[in-house]
């Protein structure tokens, strides 16, 4: 019940960034701007995210975890319902941006939690868990926001969100169980995560390789309309299964990072390229590509908890900051994806050229990945080293 109170969260956060993609025409109607102005209001949920997930974390390192991740949920809420009162588009703008500033800290003090009540064998499975409440919020929460805004107002979807914030509160107070803080947490100490090569390079991993995915979930409306010719009318169903992928994706790549995180890594991140270069091939036939469409979605989420779950392991007693900045990687990873999509089809290149684009930044990951682990695994010969040097100086 503690996991699925903090998922509870994790769903109401993927309802609030995604459903707004589906009313945007109608809330720059109302609110008298251009679409590309209304676009800013994605941006600034995006630059929340980034600015407040490592700021959050830091501040609130002396903590308990149970507390934090209220006092997040709170803030969540508040600001969401502020969005539904924003008298004009400037003030939504600013609620927008700090709906954003609890996301990845949230996910990242929920995470920690999850995996401080399962056994060692079973962390990556319940980091999953509490991540699976993102991936269900594409299939149920933004679908079921969507429509509520379009009968009753787009507004309606803030106060919609709300109420699941509210509903989380209640569940993490209920279930979660109080831990008091570690010992020594402080500001100091979470920073210090920020000084180890193997966090960066977790982080990088997260922006190049999960790019791809971005680079193509970008451009789909587009790609499925013109490319493989189905109406716009099918566009739901689409969206539906890359949500349903990336639900089987989150579940199965729990399981496999529980068996071995730098393994799962690799292993995913070869399937996003493999998956996107028939993509970018098979996209212009239509049941292939609904198939397809599937596949991407589950070989990008496979990627998710072992990110978490390697940014854990290799943070230290950084748990906080580290675990939260995984987020911040995913949404910078985001706007990597759609800006290298966006150029290569400015070229001419088509619409089949994001697929490609991305399967390159999925090897560039797998690149990384491996240089993270072959520093891994000389690590501990250079530490035997420098001890047997030590003896023969002694000698």
């Amino acid at each position: 019940m503690a996991i699925i109170a903090l998922a509870t969260g994790g769903f109401g956060i993927g309802t609030t960034e995604f459903a707004i993609m589906g009313l945007l025409s109608d809330a720059v109607e109302q609110l008298d701007v251009s679409l590309a102005e209304g676009g800013h209001l994605i941006s600034a949920y995006a630059l929340g995210v980034v600015v407040g997930a490592p700021l959050l974390a830091v501040v609130g390192a002396r903590w308990p975890r149970k507390r934090m991740a209220l006092a997040l949920m709170i803030l969540f809420t508040v600001a969401n319902l502020s969005s539904y009162f924003a008298p004009d588009y400037g003030w939504l703008l600013v609620t927008r941006f700090v709906s954003g500033l609890p996301h990845g800290a949230y996910f990242g003090v929920a995470a920690l939690i999850a995996a401080s009540l399962v056994a060692p064998t079973m962390r990556a499975r319940a980091v999953a868990w509490v991540m699976l409440g993102l991936s269900v919020a594409n299939v149920a929460g933004v679908p079921l926001a969507t429509w509520l805004g379009q009968q009753f107002g787009w507004r309606l979807m803030f106060v919609f969100v709300a109420i699941i914030g509210l509903l989380t509160i209640v569940l993490i107070t209920r279930y979660v169980p109080f831990e008091r803080a570690a010992a020594g947490s402080s500001m100091r100490r979470e920073l210090g995560a920020l000084r180890r090569s193997q966090v960066w390079l977790a982080l990088l991993i997260g922006i190049v390789g999960f790019g791809g995915f971005f680079a193509v979930y970008s451009y789909i409306d587009p790609t499925i309309t013109q490319v493989t010719g189905l109406p716009e009318s099918s566009l739901p169903i689409i969206v539906g299964l890359y949500g349903a992928g990336m639900i089987v994706g989150n579940i199965l790549g729990g399981r496999l990072a529980d068996r071995s995180v730098l393994r799962s890594i690799y292993g995913c991140m070869a399937a996003v390229a493999v998956v996107l270069l028939i993509f970018s091939w098979a996209v212009q036939f239509v049941w292939p590509a609904i198939l397809l469409v599937f596949l991407v979605g589950a070989a990008g989420a496979t990627l998710v908890p072992a990110l978490q779950t390697r940014l854990m392991d290799v943070a230290g007693d950084a748990q906080s900051l580290a675990a939260s900045l995984n987020h911040a990687a995913l949404n910078v990873a985001n706007a990597l994806g759609a800006f290298l999509g966006g150029v290569v089809i400015s070229w001419g290149w088509g619409l089949t050229s994001p697929a490609q684009v991305g399967a390159g930044l999925a090897v560039l990951g797998l690149f990384i990945a491996l240089i993270s682990g072959r520093l891994e695994r000389q690590r501990p010969q250079a530490s035997v080293d420098a001890s047997t040097e030590q003896r023969s100086g002694a000698k």
